[in-house]
């Protein structure tokens, strides 16, 4: 049966994807939201649903998943899985770690289950002994992820027997030091290796890494000590992506070791101090699609450099030092699809140069000095999908140079000077599934103004003046996954409207001060959410009831109300399973 049922590898390959749009798991609202290139998430089991059809759902766990439950609960009276086929033993050991049912104890039933992936990250109490067990699954075990544990050395030395090793990942594991590194030279079949914020490895240590000629993937984020180190994966030829992440020992000098890597795609050095002459040594990358160089100090001469680059499709030059001067050279770069220069010290004459990135999906402006004459330079980019405006000079009249930019999916208004007469010109915009408009000047006509943009799945209006009133038109926007709606002017008859957008899954109703324990019985059929914040509010504990029918609840949030951690948590032991994060916590 191989791996069929084991946790996807792919985790560890998964390539940043700049356009996709997360969950925001937020309790307070940042000043901008920020665009950010990010990593696939670890995967997570669907949560079993046993509701009946009555209760609207029809999904009903299958044998398998009943049967592991029932091993989950009585897990203590098992001694081994050995006997059991490698997958089913696979499955019970994801549903544990998932659970956070795995210890010490119950670790020790799956010596010699020859498992595949051992995916552990941050996972409490890890230490050398757990390892033991991970050993014993041998040439089998093909990824390993123990980041954030109690690790020493000698748990690195007692993965030698696991020489099939393809994925390694050991971030934030503060005890193993230099002498454990060395180790990792005899994992020849490794592809990836991640170990993040590694105080310990030094220049010198790096020398475990230049017999790893199979490595794809090589992440080295906040590694403080290995400036020069560089060196010893010239030889890598076969890397793909690589993380210098926050590495502030890294100079340009370093950056020459990479002119080799010919069959670079990825390279992420945001925050690091590199400047146009280290982007020098980049020009024979010909394979490079994403670059990110966030905070770097580089300005717009290295974009000469960049020209080179014939993949380039990704690049992140957000709080760097670009000016207008020297922009003009964006012009050259036309197979751009997403470009980042948010945070500099542009102005609406930069946009001039961007006119001719025809190809251009994801445009983040994000705290520059953009006014409305600089959007006039973005209506002939047709191809946009994502478009990021937070913190702009941006005014109702400069709207209008969006209204022909169909194919937007992914609109960010936050923190302009827009009004409701400027959103009138985006009611064309069909494609639109997010939108953000956190903005204090916005009302509830401003949300009529949208309501034929029916495919919107997120709607941000934290700080817009919303009110009862304005929660009518929500019933446009039947497809709404998450809505944040924080302007304070909410009643409990308010949300009496939001009982009928049963695609919700995060809803964002904090700081209304006049929400009271009615708010949650309009919310008790939304059986969907995963995420509920109804912070700053009237809601006592005896309001707690109405929660129960809400079984796929991960996340709740009732801080600043009558409300007690106490009852929190027995509503969680007695009726949301699911619920791994609330607050007021003990």
């Amino acid at each position: 049966m191989g791996g069929v049922c084991s946790w996807k590898r792919e985790y560890y390959y998964a390539d940043e994807n700049p356009n996709r749009r997360g969950v925001s798991g937020r309790y307070f609202k940042s000043r901008s939201s920020k665009w950010m290139w990010m990593m696939a998430s670890a995967f997570f089991p669907p949560v079993v649903d046993c509701q009946s059809p009555r209760g609207g759902r029809s999904t009903c766990p299958s044998l398998m998943e009943l049967c592991i439950h029932k091993i989950r609960e009585d897990v203590s009276k098992f001694g081994s899985f050995s006997v059991l086929p490698r997958d089913v033993s696979q499955l019970i050991f994801n549903d544990l770690v998932y659970s956070r049912y795995l210890s010490a104890y119950s670790i020790e039933a799956f010596r010699d289950c020859a498992l595949q992936d051992m995916l552990l990250k941050e996972y409490p109490g890890i230490k050398d002994s757990w390892i033991d067990v991970v050993s014993s699954q041998g040439s089998s075990l093909l990824s390993l992820d123990i980041s954030s544990s109690e690790v020493t050395d000698y748990s690195l030395f007692l993965l030698k027997n696991c020489s099939s090793l393809q994925a390694l990942t050991f971030d934030y594991c503060d005890l193993i030091t230099e002498k454990g590194f060395k180790q990792i030279s005899g994992f020849q079949k490794l592809t990836c290796l991640g170990f993040k914020n590694s105080t310990a490895l030094t220049a010198e240590g790096m020398q475990c890494l230049s017999s790893l000629v199979n490595l794809v993937k090589l992440d080295l984020e906040r590694c403080p000590r290995i400036h020069g180190g560089l060196v010893h994966i010239e030889g890598l030829t076969r890397l793909e992506s690589l993380t210098i992440r926050c590495c502030k020992c890294i100079v340009d000098s370093d950056m020459k070791s990479l002119a080799g890597l010919v069959n670079l795609k990825q390279l992420q050095t945001p925050c690091v101090n590199i400047t146009d002459s280290g982007v020098f040594y980049l020009k024979g990358l010909r394979k490079l699609v994403l670059l990110n160089m966030e905070g770097c100090h580089i300005t717009a001469a290295c974009l000469d450099y960049l020209s080179d680059l014939p993949s380039l499709q990704y690049l992140n030059l957000c709080r760097s030092s670009l000016k207008d001067a020297g922009c003009e050279k964006f012009s050259t770069l036309g197979n751009l699809e997403v470009l980042n220069i948010g945070y500099n010290d542009i102005t609406d004459e930069c946009l001039t140069h961007l006119q001719g990135l025809t190809k251009l999906e994801s445009l983040n402006l994000d705290s520059c000095r953009i006014g409305d004459d600089g959007l006039a330079n973005l209506a002939g980019l047709v191809n946009l999908k994502n478009l990021e405006l937070s913190d702009n000079k941006i005014e109702s009249d400069g709207i209008q140079h969006l209204s022909g930019l169909t194919n937007l999916e992914d609109l960010n208004l936050s923190f302009t000077l827009v009004t409701e007469d400027g959103l009138r010109n985006l009611s064309g915009l069909r494609s639109l599934k997010s939108l953000n408009l956190d903005i204090r000047q916005i009302t509830d006509s401003g949300l009529a103004a949208l309501t034929g943009l029916t495919g919107l799945t997120h709607l941000d209006l934290f700080g817009a003046q919303i009110t009862d009133s304005g929660t009518k038109y929500l019933q446009y926007f039947k497809n709404l996954h998450s809505l944040d709606i924080c302007g304070g002017g909410l009643t409990d008859d308010g949300v009496k409207n939001l009982k009928h957008l049963s695609s919700l899954t995060v809803l964002n109703l904090s700081q209304n001060l006049d929400l009271t324990d009615k708010t949650l019985e309009h919310l008790s059929g939304l059986t969907g959410l995963v995420s509920l914040n109804v912070s700053n509010s009237r809601i006592t504990n005896d309001g707690l009831q109405h929660l129960r029918p809400l079984k796929s609840l991960r996340s709740l949030s009732l801080e600043s109300c009558s409300v007690t951690a106490e009852e929190l948590k027995k509503l969680q032991l007695s009726a949301l399973p699911n619920l791994v994060k609330f607050r007021p916590e003990l």
